[in-house]
C-alpha cells in the first residue's frame, strides 16, 4: 500500500525498541531490523504485526511477518518464521509501535496549503465554489465540479466528471471517475479506535486510505473513516444514502445499496450487490456475502452467507423473523 498521506519518519527500527515498548526482556533478537507495520494477512518479511484474536488463527499460521506482538496464551499459534514478542496488551503496544514509524497518523492534519493555480484547473473545465480550499498537491480530473466551503487536503486524487457538494472535507483519499458526493459529507478522517493505559486514552494510528471506485454516489452528512492498517474501500457503482457511517477498514463491494442512518463497524467485508435497509447496524469484523438483503432497523452480529435475506435483531432469515413475530 502506497502510504502517500503519512510520512514515514524512520526507515527501520530495531526489534529491541519494540521489546522495550512491550517490556519483553528478550536478548537474542534485539538487533534485527523491522521495516514496517502491517495486518496479519498482508504482512511481508520485515513487518511486525499483532495477534490477539483466534478468529485470525488461519491467517497467523501463514503470515509472512517477521515479528508479532502477542500474549502468552496465543504465542503457540505463530508459525516458526515469525518472532514472538510477548505483551500483556498486544493491541496497545502495537499502537505505540505504529507511532514509531508514523507519529502523526493518530490525528487529523488541519493544515491546508491553498492552491494558487486555480486558472490551471479551469483549463480542465473544473469549477470551484466560493471559500473552497484545495491543497496544492491535489490532483483533479477533467469536468469535475466542486461546491462552496469545501476542503480537500494534501495528495488527494479525484477523477474526472465528479460532482462534490458544499461543506465537504476530503483527506487521505483516492477517488475514481463519475463520483457524486453530496453536501456535508466527511471522508478520510481518523477512525474510532483507541485503548487506555493508566487512565490515558491512546489513539490507534490510522495509516490507511479511503478508496472510492468509479460511479459511486454518496449522500449528505455521511462519514467514511480512513483505514487503520488496510484501506477503507467503496466498490464500483455503489450507492450510499444520507447519514451513513462507514468505519475504518470496511470493504464494500460493487453495486451495493445502503439506506439512510445505517452504520458499519470496522473491518467488516461486504460482498457485491448487497442491499442494506435504513437504520441498520452491522458489527465489526464480519463477512457479508454477495446478493444479501438486510431489512431496515436490523442488527447484524454474525456473518451472512451469499444470497440470504435477513431481518431483525439479531438478524435472522426473513422466514424465521416472520415466524417469530406471530
Amino acid at each position: 500500500m502506497n502510504k502517500i498521506f503519512f510520512k514515514k519518519i524512520k526507515k527501520f527500527i530495531l526489534l529491541k525498541n519494540i521489546c522495550n515498548i512491550c517490556n519483553y526482556p528478550e536478548k537474542k533478537i534485539i538487533n534485527q531490523k523491522i521495516f514496517g507495520v502491517n495486518n496479519i494477512k498482508d504482512a511481508v518479511v520485515g513487518d511486525v504485526i499483532f495477534f490477539n484474536d483466534l478468529k485470525y488463527e488461519s491467517d497467523i499460521n501463514i503470515t509472512k511477518a517477521s515479528a508479532c506482538i502477542v500474549n502468552k496464551k496465543l504465542v503457540k499459534y505463530l508459525n516458526k518464521n515469525t518472532i514472538p514478542i510477548i505483551s500483556q496488551n498486544p493491541l496497545l503496544d502495537f499502537y505505540k509501535t505504529v507511532l514509531l514509524f508514523y507519529p502523526y497518523s493518530a490525528t487529523d492534519n488541519e493544515i491546508v496549503s491553498i492552491s494558487k493555480n486555480k486558472y490551471k484547473l479551469l483549463k480542465k473545465n473544473i469549477s470551484i465554489g466560493e471559500n473552497t480550499l484545495i491543497d496544492k498537491s491535489v490532483n483533479i480530473g477533467n469536468d469535475t465540479h466542486i461546491g462552496n466551503n469545501v476542503v480537500i487536503k494534501h495528495d488527494v486524487r479525484i477523477g474526472k466528471n465528479c460532482t462534490i457538494g458544499s461543506n465537504v472535507i476530503i483527506e487521505n483519499s483516492l477517488l475514481g471517475d463519475n463520483i457524486t458526493i453530496k453536501s456535508g459529507t466527511l471522508i478520510g478522517q481518523v477512525g474510532f479506535g483507541f485503548n487506555f493505559e493508566k487512565n490515558k486514552r491512546i489513539k490507534f494510528p490510522h495509516i490507511g486510505r479511503v478508496i472510492i471506485e468509479n460511479d459511486v454516489q454518496i449522500g449528505s452528512f455521511c462519514t467514511i473513516d480512513r483505514g487503520s492498517l488496510t484501506d477503507t474501500v467503496i466498490g464500483e457503482s455503489t450507492s450510499i444514502d444520507n447519514q451513513v457511517q462507514i468505519a475504518h477498514n470496511v470493504k464494500i463491494g460493487n453495486f451495493c445499496m445502503i439506506a439512510a442512518q445505517s452504520g458499519i463497524a470496522g473491518s467488516t467485508v461486504i460482498g457485491n450487490n448487497v442491499k442494506i435497509g435504513g437504520q441498520t447496524g452491522i458489527s465489526g469484523h464480519l463477512s457479508i456475502g454477495n446478493n444479501v438483503k438486510i431489512g431496515g432497523k436490523s442488527g447484524v452480529i454474525s456473518d451472512i452467507n451469499d444470497n440470504q435475506i435477513v431481518m431483525g435483531y439479531p438478524a435472522q432469515s426473513i422466514r424465521d423473523f416472520l415466524t417469530n413475530k406471530k
